[in-house]
C-alpha cells in the first residue's frame, strides 16, 4: 500500500476556515529529479489570512476549491530526488510557501525549501514572521537609531519581534497590547512606555505623551489605532501598514474623515504599505542575520503558551488568534 499523508484542504468558500476547509489523506508522492520530500514537525498558523482566504477575500492570491492551506512550516528532508546536492535525507528544513504549511508531508521541487539550523518552533517564527520584522524595519520603515517608534498588536508573533530589534537600534518604543500579562512581558523587552488598551485610551496616551512624535509607526490592526498613529506622526515620519486585523472581510473600511494628505504634507511624513512577499530578495539576508541573533541569545522567540497539536489542533489555534488571545506566534505541533 502506497504511504499517505494528511493535509487540510480549502474545499468551499465560508465565512469561517473551520466551515471551509476539511481533512483530507492524500497519496504521498516520491520525489523526481530536484524534488525533496519534507516531513513537517511545526507550521505556524496566520489566523486571519486563513479565514480571509475562506472568504476568498484576498485579491493577490486567486482561490479554486480545492486548495491546499497554511504557509509557513518547518520538518525533515524525508527523501531527495535526482540531482539534490543542497539538502540530504535528515536536514532540518522549512517553508513559507502557501500550500506547503498545513500538511503532514510536502513533495515538491527544491527551491520551495530553505535550510534551517534545527527544525522547532522558534526557527519557524524567523523564517517567516521575523524576516517580516527585518524586512519591514529595514526596507520598508528604514528605521534609524534613536527614533521613536510606536507597534501595534505588540505582544503578537511579528509585533514583539519589532520591539526587539527597535530596541536593539536604541529606539524609545512604545508598545500597544491588550492585558496586564503581556504589559509586563513587552516592559522586559525594553519597551519605554507600554499602552494596555484595555485599560488606557490609546489614542488619548498617544495625543499627550507622543504628540507629533511618533516617528515610526508599525500598525497591524488599522482602525482607530491607524487613526491615533496618524495623528501623531512626527515630522517626516513613516506610518507603516504591515496588516490589517479588524478587516476580515477584505473590504476597504469607509470612513468619513479628511484626506490624510493634509496631515502628510505639511510634515513631510509619509504612510508605507509592507507586504513581505514583495521583498523575498531580501528574506535570505534576514533569515542568516535572525538565526545569528537566536544562535547568541540575542533574541527572543515568544510561542504563544497554548499546545496545539496535530493538524486537527490547527482550528483551535486559528480561532484563538483571531480572538486576540495569543502572546507570541501561534504555532502547531505536527509530529513528536
Amino acid at each position: 500500500m502506497a504511504e499517505t499523508y494528511r493535509a487540510i484542504e480549502l474545499q468551499r468558500i465560508a465565512q469561517t476556515f473551520r466551515e471551509a476547509t476539511a481533512i483530507v489523506e492524500r497519496e504521498l508522492e516520491a520525489p523526481g529529479p530536484g524534488e525533496i520530500t519534507m516531513r513537517h514537525a511545526w507550521c505556524g498558523v496566520n489566523g486571519i489570512f486563513d479565514t480571509q482566504i475562506s472568504r476568498n477575500a484576498v485579491d493577490y492570491v486567486p482561490i479554486t476549491p480545492p486548495v491546499t492551506m497554511g504557509v509557513e512550516a518547518v520538518g525533515h528532508v524525508a527523501a531527495v530526488g535526482d540531482g539534490v546536492t543542497a539538502f540530504k535525507v535528515g536536514d532540518p528544513v522549512g517553508t513559507v510557501r502557501f500550500g506547503g504549511g498545513y500538511r503532514e508531508a510536502w513533495t515538491a521541487p527544491v527551491d520551495r525549501f530553505v535550510p534551517v539550523p534545527a527544525a522547532d518552533a522558534e526557527h519557524l517564527t524567523l523564517i517567516s514572521t521575523g524576516v517580516s520584522a527585518v524586512v519591514a524595519i529595514e526596507a520598508v520603515a528604514e528605521l534609524r537609531p534613536g527614533e521613536t517608534v510606536a507597534v501595534s498588536a505588540a505582544a503578537g508573533g511579528l509585533g514583539h519581534i519589532l520591539v526587539q530589534l527597535a530596541v536593539r537600534l536604541g529606539c524609545k518604543v512604545v508598545a500597544i497590547c491588550g492585558g496586564p500579562q503581556k504589559a509586563a512581558r513587552l516592559a522586559a523587552l525594553g519597551a519605554a512606555r507600554v499602552i494596555d488598551y484595555k485599560s488606557e485610551d490609546v489614542g488619548a496616551v498617544l495625543d499627550a505623551e507622543f504628540k507629533d512624535a511618533v516617528d515610526v509607526a508599525f500598525d497591524t490592526v488599522s482602525g482607530p489605532i491607524f487613526d491615533a498613529f496618524l495623528r501623531n506622526i512626527a515630522p517626516r515620519g513613516r506610518l507603516v501598514i504591515a496588516g490589517v486585523a479588524s478587516d476580515l472581510d477584505g473590504t476597504p473600511d469607509l470612513v468619513t474623515a479628511p484626506r490624510i494628505g493634509n496631515a502628510l504634507y505639511y510634515k513631510g511624513a509619509s504612510v508605507r504599505g509592507f507586504m513581505n512577499a514583495r521583498h523575498s530578495e531580501l528574506w535570505p539576508a534576514a533569515r542568516t542575520l535572525l538565526f545569528d541573533l537566536l544562535a547568541r541569545n540575542a533574541l527572543t522567540v515568544w510561542r504563544d503558551p497554548t499546545d496545539f497539536a496535530g493538524l486537527e489542533g490547527v482550528y483551535g489555534a486559528v480561532e484563538h488568534l483571531i480572538s486576540g488571545r495569543n502572546s507570541g506566534k501561534v504555532v502547531v505541533r505536527l509530529a513528536p
